[in-house]
């Protein structure tokens, strides 16, 4: 019996009849089950899912196993966003749940991920122990999975109280004061009469595209990045929006285009809403960010004389932090933020709700908004490139990782930040940053510089850093 089974920095993923099969669900299930059962009782989880191909068949599987192994499971009917799940773990106070989502990645792939009893992404502490437990399961040929039960499961429709706590988040009556248009772009995904239907309530102009379930995602990956925004930026020209909102296929990540059809990088997102939510909410208890994500956060930290915390990448560091009430709002440049008094996992949809609140209120465009903001604390211009490496380049890069660079090419490093990865901070506030993937042959190159001059000669450098 496979053990491929590996949680990561958000769950096991896998191609759907290749690793992803209905044996090895029933395996990471078996180990789930495991885990909850160390924890104090009742042992009751959430089982859910994304609208991907099948969902609804493993559910069902899932929830028949958890029953067998003595953990009752909660099964929400339709697709729903991540955020809404962790959301409904912690309303309802279960050991946790299991979502089956591959969150952006192709129509191909699918996923388990496991939230503990917070609603927060599992931290290594716990996943260890989950793929302890399914390695003992399958070393017994999986004489440890009790044989699958076939019952009606108690179910949960998880919407209408994440709905609520966004409404209650979000100051929705002043976006429909405002007048602004928005364009939602749910690509296909679970974020599906979510967002749109807050704002619609509210008495605000939405308009939607790709709000039908299509388990092949428009035929690519269900990634709110520029390139695939197009038919949302041709709704908001016919309209005559303010504002692009798109979440991923299982709405925990964002993406937004501003009134003139232009991209705003997730890095930025974050900075401005820390700095719109110090301003509106006069909340000063801290912010955090991925060590991989702009120090164009650590500059408005400074400013406005708020602690910083800087955390390996992955959210579940954040998640931490948001539980223990310690930060205002905590970001990745991988495009996922949530803020205090919410989930401690990320949120694509009140991202969204959250820059139309802004737009609104400051009634300026997002780039008039950045400019201001580089006004203040200067300007930062972040690049993220992936450089595929083969075998024996990648050897030979991991060892390099090991060393403290003095130069890059020719500058000098002043700090070597070992967070995560590799990051090398250079005499004139900017920086690279370098982690190998887990599961490809593949090294993230992080570069930051301070003026848009720079940014070629930086990135060149770091790609020769790679592969010289």
């Amino acid at each position: 019996m496979s053990t491929a089974i590996k949680f990561g920095t958000s769950g096991w993923r896998a191609i759907v009849a290749d690793e992803f099969t209905v044996a090895n669900i029933r395996l990471a299930v078996a180990g789930i089950a495991a885990y909850v059962k160390t924890l104090p009782a009742p042992h009751r989880v959430l089982v859910g899912r994304d609208p991907r191909f099948l969902g609804e068949s493993f559910v069902s599987e899932a929830a028949r196993v958890l029953s067998a192994a003595g953990v009752t499971p909660i099964v929400i009917p339709k697709a729903a966003p991540t955020p809404a799940i962790a959301y409904a773990v912690r309303t309802l106070k279960t050991s946790g749940a299991i979502n089956f989502t591959a969150s952006h990645n192709p129509p191909e792939y699918n996923g388990i991920k496991y939230s503990t009893p917070d609603g927060a992404p599992a931290l290594p502490e716990a996943t260890k122990q989950i793929e302890a437990a399914i390695e003992k399961i399958a070393g017994s040929g999986g004489g440890g999975i009790p044989s699958p039960s076939v019952e009606d499961f108690e179910t949960a429709d998880v919407k209408p109280a994440f709905l609520n706590r966004l409404a209650e988040l979000v100051d929705l009556k002043a976006i429909a004061k405002s007048g602004i248009k928005v364009v939602y772009d749910p690509f296909w995904g679970a974020g599906r009469g979510y967002p749109c239907h807050l704002l619609r309530q509210a008495g605000v102009t939405v308009e939607t595209v790709h709000d039908y379930r299509d388990v092949l995602f428009g035929g690519h990956a269900p990634e709110p990045d520029d390139h695939l925004l197009g038919d949302a930026k041709k709704k908001m020209k016919e309209i005559g929006a303010a504002l692009v909102i798109a979440t991923d296929g299982d709405a925990d990540r964002f993406g937004i285009v501003d009134s003139d059809g232009a991209f705003i990088q997730p890095n930025y997102v974050i900075a401005l809403l820390f700095d719109y939510l110090v301003e509106t909410r006069g909340w000063k208890n801290g912010v955090a960010k991925s060590v991989a994500t702009t120090n164009l956060v650590n500059a408005l930290a400074e400013y406005h004389k708020v602690p910083l915390y800087e955390t390996p990448v992955g959210f579940k560091y954040i998640g931490a932090l948001i539980d223990q009430d310690k930060i205002a709002i905590g970001g990745e440049e991988s495009a996922g933020l949530t803020i205090r008094g919410h989930v401690p996992e990320k949120d694509g949809i009140i991202a969204g709700l959250l820059v139309a609140e802004m737009v609104a209120v400051r009634g300026t465009s997002l780039g008039a908004q950045l400019e201001t903001l580089f006004g203040k604390v200067g300007s930062y211009y972040p690049v993220r490139e992936n450089f595929h490496l083969t075998a024996d380049q990648k050897a030979a890069f991991t060892e390099k990782l090991k060393a403290d660079p003095t130069e890059l090419n020719g500058r000098k490093v002043i700090q070597v930040v070992r967070t995560d990865g590799l990051k090398l901070i250079l005499d004139d506030g900017s920086w690279v940053c370098y982690r190998l993937s887990g599961t490809e042959p593949v090294v993230r190159a992080y570069t930051e510089t301070r003026n848009e001059q720079d940014m070629q000669a930086l990135r060149s450098a770091a790609e020769k850093f790679v592969l010289s």
